[in-house]
């Protein structure tokens, strides 16, 4: 069976796994039953896990709504969902998942070397990961698309690609994934980082995303005022960071041969948490010696950012900006800015 009919396949898992979530559904009513007012996302500081001081504030005017965080992680998932698919089938995730508000953007993958297509697995084990997270990071993209209704985003436009240049909006730019790694000097300031090239890429590929992604969750999580959608996000929360520590325990696995992938995730580790502040939001995955397959804080819990700190990290920039990086043209909605950082 090829890679392709495997995928088309998976479509059709991903198909069946929404349609029994229809009950779920109709109980949340959609983007309807979101209510309630939120703090701004830039004040929240996800390092500190006191309990917020109550607000004196008779009538606060809200900021951002749960709709406003669902449509933030869904541009996530888009951009998670879209490079586990190209690794999987070669292709992005379906036509009918990328509709909505906002501006529709297309997935810039590059051509040549860097360029997105199927990973050519050679590891059997990898490939079974990269298939399961594929599913359900389409899962996730369906089941919130479904709960946001009418209010969900477009996918907005994205550079999935390694290559050393690429055209987005008539002008040239460098795929996204080699910027990350001539930032973080894991290559060469004109060598590139092609995340299809084989299992070890993609592997760092993933850590690049999915680490990311349970630092955004975990940091949202405050956010949301309707109880069910909370249940709803610990839940993909929870999946976010099964998938994480597959990809950190699989590296680090690799490391005891391959020492300089230790080296190459502190790298990059290190650039992402330079990226979004001063406090530590990031963690590589140790060495051979000392694993660190769960990045946590003293009292135990995931590591989390608030939704600026994410924007930092995926722009690829420490300042206060609303686009670059894996998103050139920025996201859809109320949450597209990322905060300045010293």
């Amino acid at each position: 069976m090829s890679d392709q009919t495997e995928f088309l396949d998976l479509m059709e898992r991903a198909e069946h796994q929404r349609r029994a979530r229809r009950n779920f559904i109709r109980l949340c009513g959609g983007a309807a039953a979101m209510t309630g007012g939120l703090a701004l996302l830039s004040g929240c500081n996800d390092d500190d896990d006191g309990e917020p001081a109550p607000t004196v504030s008779p009538t606060p005017t809200p900021t951002v709504s749960d709709a406003d965080v669902l449509n933030f992680a869904l541009q996530l998932e888009y951009l998670e969902g879209n490079y586990y698919s190209y690794a999987v089938s070669g292709q992005g995730i379906a036509a009918n998942l990328q509709t909505g508000a906002g501006a529709q953007g297309a997935v810039v993958t590059g051509s040549g070397d860097g360029a997105a297509r199927a990973v050519t697995f050679t590891d059997p084990v990898v490939q079974q990961y990269a298939r399961e997270i594929a599913f359900d990071e389409l899962g996730h993209i369906g089941f919130l698309r479904a709960n946001l209704g009418s209010a969900a985003v477009a996918q907005p436009a994205i550079n999935l690609s390694g290559s050393a240049s690429v055209t987005i909006a008539g002008a040239t730019a460098v795929g996204a994934f080699t910027a990350a790694a001539r930032a973080a000097g894991v290559i060469g300031a004109t060598d590139i980082f092609d995340p299809f090239l084989n299992d070890e890429n993609f592997l760092i590929g993933s850590y690049l995303l999915t680490d990311v992604g349970v630092t955004a969750y975990r940091g949202a999580a405050r956010l949301i005022s309707n109880k069910t959608f909370l249940e709803a996000s610990a839940g993909i929360l929870a999946t976010e960071c099964y998938h994480d520590g597959v990809i950190r325990s699989e590296l680090w696995r690799r490391g005891l041969t391959v020492p300089s992938i230790y080296t190459r995730i502190t790298q990059i580790s290190n650039t992402r948490d330079g990226l979004d502040g001063s406090t530590e939001n990031d963690q590589d995955i140790g060495d051979a010696t000392t694993a660190n397959l769960v990045p946590t804080n003293d009292g135990g819990l995931v590591l989390g950012r608030n939704a600026a700190q994410v924007l930092n990290v995926v722009y690829q920039n420490k300042a206060a900006v609303s686009s670059g990086g894996f998103f050139p043209a920025g996201l859809n909605g109320t949450i597209k800015t990322s905060q300045a950082n010293a």
